[in-house]
């Protein structure tokens, strides 16, 4: 079963780089909406072959995190414009890697996922001019995440006394024209569109709450139980990194994967923990942003384009009026301009 939920194409009408500082279960397929599937893509429509034949968009990560009225910060971040995986070729010359981890429990899983997943990524990414690169790419993710809980969870049971952390998880991984977000948990990415001069907020991702009714049966079905909107009544998420002591009731480290081809109609992505989204909804995120970025008062700074200072406003202004509308959790936002 095809996990890649495609979105429908759209109608068409740089702060600095930072360096980054499940067994494999499917679920039960009578627990999934039935959904049609075709058995061959639908042919890309022209005007955007041609916009791919112009290069690869470039994607520039900012980033900004308040810790809240939290003691810790337990988010962690990661921004690899130009993730060297593989040598360039005639058909890939870009491939980039952005990512958010919002920890519980404590900030080793989250840290432990922002030093390795993308470690793990790039030993797995296909190379050469491969067939078949979506199936392929989709089988990295997979097995990168898989790969990376059990490591984790090898390191948390080693320890005396065994660490009990856990993470969401918000991958994006580009290539060339296409993106790629692998979600674990309530993390979020959303992708602004431009339709008509209207912004348009568009999900690229989805929420792992055992209050849905998947989730909730795989966790029964698991030995496990919901209580209050938590797993075990204690746990909000019923997927994640780490949680070795809920994996034996149904709480799983499978990504469910998106994939998107960018257009000159996207505008930017956003990536960010729940702490955000308790406060803003996507729209309302959406047009905060939007509202900044054609800010002409913004200052300018010495170093970065006047496009960047934008971003870069637009993302710390973001994170802190999140603070200031109540969040009293961690709150880490990652803003990623999308230049062709």
């Amino acid at each position: 079963m095809d996990l890649f939920e495609d979105l429908p194409e759209p109608s068409h009408s740089s702060g600095p780089v930072a360096t980054a500082t499940a067994q494999v279960q499917s679920e039960d397929e009578e627990l999934r909406p039935k959904r049609k599937r075709e058995e061959e893509e639908e042919e890309e429509p022209t005007d955007i072959k041609k916009d791919c034949k112009e290069g690869p968009p470039a994607l520039r990560g900012f980033v900004a995190s308040r810790r809240g009225e939290r003691d810790e910060m337990q988010d962690a971040h990661v921004l690899l414009a130009d993730l060297m995986l593989c040598r360039a070729t005639p058909t890939r010359t870009r491939v980039s890697y952005f990512a958010v981890f919002d920890g519980h429990g404590g900030s080793r899983a989250s840290r432990f996922a922002a030093e390795n997943l993308h470690v793990n990524l790039a030993r797995r990414f296909p190379s050469g001019d491969a067939e078949n690169l979506d199936k392929l790419v989709k089988k990295c993710l997979l097995d990168t995440f898989r790969q990376t809980d059990d490591d984790f969870l090898k390191k948390a049971s080693s320890q005396k006394p065994v660490w009990k952390d856990g993470s969401t998880a918000t991958c994006l991984l580009q290539v060339d024209h296409t993106v790629y977000v692998a979600n674990l948990g309530d993390s979020r990415a959303v992708l602004c569109r431009m339709e008509g001069g209207v912004s348009v907020a568009v999900a690229l991702s989805r929420e792992h709450n055992p209050t849905m009714y998947e989730e909730r049966m795989r966790v029964q079905r698991a030995g496990g139980t919901v209580r209050e909107g938590r797993v075990l009544g204690v746990l909000e998420v019923s997927r994640s990194l780490g949680d070795g002591q809920y994996k034996r009731c149904g709480v799983i480290s499978t990504p469910d994967l998106r994939r998107r081809q960018l257009t000159p109609g996207d505008r930017f992505i956003l990536l960010a923990c729940d702490g955000l989204f308790k406060v803003f909804s996507a729209d309302e995120a959406v047009k905060f942003i939007l509202n900044i970025l054609q800010d002409d008062s913004v200052g300018k700074g010495a170093e970065l384009t006047e496009e960047a200072c934008l971003y870069e406003a637009a993302c710390q202004r973001l994170a802190s009026e999140a603070v200031r509308r109540g969040c009293a959790d961690n709150v880490t936002v990652i803003l990623l301009s999308i230049a062709f």
